[in-house]
């Protein structure tokens, strides 16, 4: 009896095939409505090749027919495609991975903080360290020793073994178009639509020539597109909540987000485009009458446990491990705060010992707390004629010497009073004595040599003889009148008593006749900012007991959030350099100008990152395309003709699919329209990512339409034959435009005999 109703129930819902590749659609997507026949309560149906889990009760209690959209055929022509997508994805990048045997570009920066991390020494740099941490960790486990020291592009790499760092960005890089083929397979349930996206991929010579040297694009993409993986895949499992393969792509996706901010701060384009899915999902959950709010608040309660709670934990441990290896002093120290360094072994602050209260009498060094703001410093040497009063320079000076010492006196004396000395505290008035000159820090109405807007600071008098204008206000920050002013941490401002301004370090390069050393100058405007900030470092008084600055060292925290601060300023401050070579963000999509990584004349081995010129035109063709066909099938749709079930597919296909990629491409590109920072081709990578799945979707999309022009067997060719062309045109490109990314030799492309003649199809490329 039971084998009767099973095979009743058969012949309701069609063959095992036709059911495998139905879908089940939420009511409010009209257009992807389809008819289906759940199987009565408490009979379970098996057949060959169907599964028992087609109309059981889900985990959350109600009864639900399983979605079988995204349930992939994994017969062997899938996994053959697969393979050969990985096949040819890691011989397109691992080819002459080791050319050129010298520093290519950015490899001078990534390659030296991987070798800082292989030596624990400290570096300063603008982006989370998972990147360089990587690096550093495939550099050492494949034999590289950290002792090359990647000083210039150029340099040649010799007998240091420089390859398996290389080869871990090309293998990260390698898995690009695999992740492609996944995403658009899951997305479309189309292995053509999979396979153009992945073919675009493997013969860019872009994706190639990024991927292939020891750069943070690679390793950045890779979380990047592992994440968007991860995030359909759970889509996909969305009528199986809290079942093990719901739990297990919620974890990946959160543990790939935090993976790809780890990387780059431009992470958080990802972290949006995953967070404005979740946002989607948890409405249409609360749109589902067979959830009670219970239900409800548990899919809320995952959701922040898996993408936001566990990508903050595993953010904060990358950081934790950063400080923990980099524990030597190095050239990042100077970056941060006094109390920063003193952790740092190395340092002259690690284990040192020093009054902790400021005092009179005391001699100090006073440091700015800008990036790169430098020591409060003077010399003997003038100020030249016309620049203000010819009177001793004040400088900031990022190093230590001994000309950044002062000693610390009352208004009215120039010695500190026998026995133990008094205290400073805020809103004391202070003078200023430079130790090796005996002049004070003075200003007065003159301008600034460099910020007009500015006073100029000056050193005045001799043997501690001036005037009023060498008197300041010490204010604590966030202090009130009494406070003491502490050593390391202590924030403090100069308020100049006789102007109003405030002692201040303006970042901006003095000339030679300033030795180069950075500006200072007194600020008449009064708010708070790193630049009118200083900090007490050294401390010496002998009339006062001295504490071990162990005891002062910040905890982890403090040092998280000052290592935050010191990144966003120094990425706000990265601003183009004369004579530097930088785009903007329309140049991007258009192939418009690429990057030299190696070369610049007919003698040298050159690599020019540029896209595969056939690729990146049709990737912005087709997001026009994209947009007509939308628009065509949800004017079809609104106006009420009559669709088939293909023609409903396909518009699915083209409004989820399509638009999430849509919503990637334009997440990971649009934001750079509002950067004030210096930008550069490569950061359009990420963003081509997705223009390239998206063209895989439509094109397939757009040749499986044949069939509405012409009539079988005359489309099923046209599509072929389509098809066919778009896979020659990719490949002919690829085989002509490859030196780009192998290397190129003799005369440049627009002179006689160049190998690449008659290929420099825009007057802004230079190769």
């Amino acid at each position: 009896m039971a084998k009767e109703e099973c095979l009743a129930q058969k012949n309701k819902t069609g063959d095992t095939a036709t059911l495998r590749n139905r879908k089940n659609f939420h009511p409010a997507e009209k257009i992807f409505q389809t008819s289906s026949t759940p199987v009565p309560k408490g009979k379970t149906c098996k057949t060959t090749g169907q599964s028992s889990e087609d109309g059981t009760q889900s985990s959350n209690g109600t009864s639900t027919q399983l979605s079988i959209r995204g349930h992939v055929s994994h017969g062997s022509s899938s996994r053959l495609l697969l393979m050969l997508v990985m096949g040819l994805s890691l011989s397109t990048r691992l080819y002459k991975i080791t050319d050129p045997p010298h520093v290519c570009w950015d490899e001078t920066h990534f390659g030296k903080m991987g070798s800082y991390y292989i030596n624990r020494t400290f570096f300063f740099d603008v982006h989370p360290p998972l990147g360089k941490m990587l690096i550093g960790l495939a550099g050492y486990m494949t034999g590289y020793d950290g002792t090359f020291p990647f000083i210039k592009p150029g340099d040649k790499y010799e007998h240091h073994n420089y390859w398996g760092m290389r080869g871990f960005c090309a293998v990260l890089g390698s898995f690009l178009p695999v992740f492609a083929y996944l995403i658009v397979l899951e997305l479309s349930q189309s292995h053509t639509a999979a396979f153009i996206a992945a073919t675009l991929l493997i013969f860019d010579t872009g994706c190639i020539t990024i991927s292939q040297y020891i750069l943070l694009d690679p390793i950045l993409m890779f979380f990047i597109m592992a994440a968007v993986f991860s995030m359909v895949k759970f889509n996909q499992q969305q009528n199986r909540p809290f079942t093990v393969p719901w739990c297990l792509w919620l974890v990946l996706t959160g543990v790939n987000l935090a993976g790809a901010l780890g990387v780059k701060f431009v992470g958080l384009f990802v972290i949006l485009l995953v967070g404005l899915n979740t946002i989607w999902d948890l409405w249409r959950l609360l749109g589902d009458l067979s959830l009670s709010l219970v239900d409800i608040a548990k899919h809320l309660l995952a959701r922040v446990v898996g993408l936001i709670l566990l990508p903050l934990f595993l953010y904060i441990t990358i950081f934790a491990v950063h400080f923990v290896v980099l524990n030597k002093s190095g050239p990042g120290d100077g970056f941060f705060s006094s109390a920063f360094q003193s952790r740092l072994i190395g340092n002259n602050l690690h284990n040192a010992s020093m009054p902790e209260y400021l005092a009179y009498g005391s001699t100090i060094t006073v440091k700015n707390l800008r990036i790169a703001g430098g020591y409060l410093h003077s010399h003997w040497h003038l100020y030249p004629e016309g620049v203000g009063a010819r009177q001793q320079q004040v400088t900031a000076y990022l190093h230590k010497d001994y000309n950044n010492l002062w000693l610390v006196h009352r208004q009215d004396d120039n010695n500190s009073h026998s026995g133990t000395p008094d205290l400073v505290r805020h809103g004391d008035i202070i003078r200023l004595e430079h130790k090796e000159t005996t002049r004070n820090l003075h200003s007065h109405l003159n301008q600034a040599p460099l910020t007009k807007k500015h006073f100029q600071v000056t050193g005045y008098g001799i043997n501690g003889t001036g005037d009023t204008n060498d008197l300041w206000q010490v204010e604590v920050c966030g202090g009130r009148k009494g406070d003491l002013v502490k050593v390391l941490r202590s924030k403090v401002r100069f308020h100049h008593r006789a102007t109003g301004c405030v002692l201040y370090s303006s970042g901006k390069t003095l000339p030679k006749w300033g030795w180069e050393q950075v500006e200072v100058t007194c600020s008449p405007y009064l708010k708070e900012t790193p630049s009118s900030q200083w900090n007490i470092e050294d401390h010496i008084n002998p009339k006062l007991p001295n504490i071990s600055l162990s005891v002062l060292k910040p905890h982890f925290l403090e040092i998280l959030l000052e290592s935050h601060i010191v990144m966003l300023r120094g990425n706000s401050g990265l601003k183009p350099k004369d004579n530097e070579m930088h785009s903007k963000p329309w140049h991007w999509p258009i192939n418009y100008q690429g990057l030299r990584f190696s070369g610049v004349n007919e003698t040298d081995y050159r690599v020019y990152l540029l896209g595969n010129p056939v690729v990146w035109w049709l990737n912005l063709a087709s997001l026009g395309l994209y947009l007509i066909m939308v628009a065509v099938a949800s004017t079809v749709q609104q106006r009420g003709f009559s669709m088939d079930q293909k023609r409903i597919e396909h518009a699915r296909v083209l409004l989820k699919g399509g638009g999430l990629l849509l919503l990637g491409w334009l997440l990971h590109y649009a934001p750079f329209y509002t950067m004030g920072r210096v930008l550069y081709y490569h950061h359009y990578f990420p963003a081509m990512l997705f223009s390239s799945m998206l063209t895989g979707i439509t094109l397939d999309i757009l040749v499986k339409s044949t069939d509405l022009l012409l009539q079988q067997p005359y489309s099923y060719w046209l599509e072929r034959f389509g098809q066919m062309v778009l896979l020659c045109s990719v490949l002919y490109s690829f085989y002509l435009f490859n030196p780009l990314s192998y290397g190129m030799t003799g005369p440049l492309a627009h002179e006689p005999g160049s190998t690449m003649a008659g290929l420099k199809w825009m007057d802004s490329w230079e190769f």
